[in-house]
């Protein structure tokens, strides 16, 4: 449920916001572990470490590859 207000709010959120790994897991349909073999690959942007424990990806980064990918295809 939480995971479907982010996708929700995701337009409502400035570029210079952050979201947390499930976002970007829904945002792109794949696994976690597949979000982070892309960010290794260099084709997802690379996200930011928070604190020692936290990491998030800026929703400027992500809109930038969706909109990228979005014309692509």
């Amino acid at each position: 449920m939480a995971q479907n207000q982010a996708l929700k709010d995701f337009d409502d959120l400035p570029d210079s916001a952050f979201v947390r790994l499930p976002t970007v897991a829904a945002l792109f349909a794949c696994h976690g572990a597949t979000i982070w073999r892309r960010v290794g690959s260099g084709d997802l942007p690379q996200p930011v470490h928070l604190g020692p424990r936290s990491t998030a990806w800026r929703v400027g980064d992500l809109r930038a590859k969706l909109a990228a990918l979005a014309e692509a295809a």
